[in-house]
């Protein structure tokens, strides 16, 4: 018995079931690439902001890092501030800390100011930057009433927005390492601060880590100076033209 062509015709036309699973799979690996466009796209935009914004920072600055003989031409810097890092459990000075001291302390004795400022984290009862820094210049014979402590300078941008707050700094040489000074100078200057940035001695290789962590700790701070973010802890005013005796007590914070 013979089919109707109408019939085979009608069979044939019907799609079978690998073509839909075909169909699937395409639009599956088409939305994939597309996502997997879009990403990298996003990728390279981040990391175009990221270095754009290096960059930015480091050529603003740059102008501003001087030499310790240059700042002595400097007039009117209210003080000296000398940005801290990591302690010994007994209060000694690691090496990176301890030349930022050293630099300010021949600032100081330059007479670029007579006022220094030391600002690091003395957050907990057992862990103080701000105190073995400050004992550092004393033992070097340096009057401690002139040696004003930060206890609350938990990181670079805190340090320097509650340099302007707290003591009321209108203008100001940064003592630190050359890499650091360019973001410690840009929020300074972002923030209102006539600031420069006189380098200490660093080590001839700077390991990979530290520049990398560099890096992005300006993008966090450039937008953090964009949208002006106030630290979670101020205080009362110390004017850096009183007495240092004032800024002592940590509970000052």
């Amino acid at each position: 018995m013979k089919c109707k062509p109408g019939l085979i015709h009608k069979r044939n036309s019907k799609p079978k079931a690998d073509d839909k699973t075909d169909k699937q799979a395409k639009k599956r690996k088409f939305s994939l690439r597309k996502l997997l466009l879009i990403f990298g796209v996003l990728c390279l935009a981040v990391a175009v902001l990221f270095v754009a914004i290096n960059a930015h920072v480091i050529r603003i600055s740059a102008p501003r890092l001087i030499s310790a003989d240059a700042a002595t031409n400097l007039e009117n810097v209210d003080c000296i501030l000398v940005l801290g890092s990591s302690v010994q459990p007994n209060g000694t000075l690691n090496r990176v800390v301890r030349e930022r001291v050293d630099t300010a302390l021949t600032l100081y004795e330059s007479g670029v100011s007579q006022r220094l400022l030391m600002s690091g984290d003395h957050g907990k009862v057992n862990y103080d930057e701000v105190n073995a820094m400050k004992q550092y210049c004393v033992d070097k014979g340096v009057n401690p009433d002139v040696i004003f402590l930060d206890h609350a300078g938990f990181n670079t941008y805190v340090s320097i927005y509650r340099a302007k707050a707290i003591f009321g700094i209108q203008k100001m040489i940064i003592v630190s390492q050359e890499y650091h000074l360019y973001r410690a100078v840009y929020i300074a200057n972002e923030l209102g601060i006539d600031a420069y940035g006189v380098p200490a001695e660093q080590e001839a290789t700077t390991a990979l880590i530290t520049n990398l962590r560099e890096s992005v700790a300006r993008v966090k701070d450039y937008f953090s100076c964009a949208f002006h973010i106030e630290p979670t802890v101020l205080g009362e005013p110390i004017p850096i033209s009183g007495s240092a005796k004032l800024s002592d007590d940590k509970e000052y914070v």
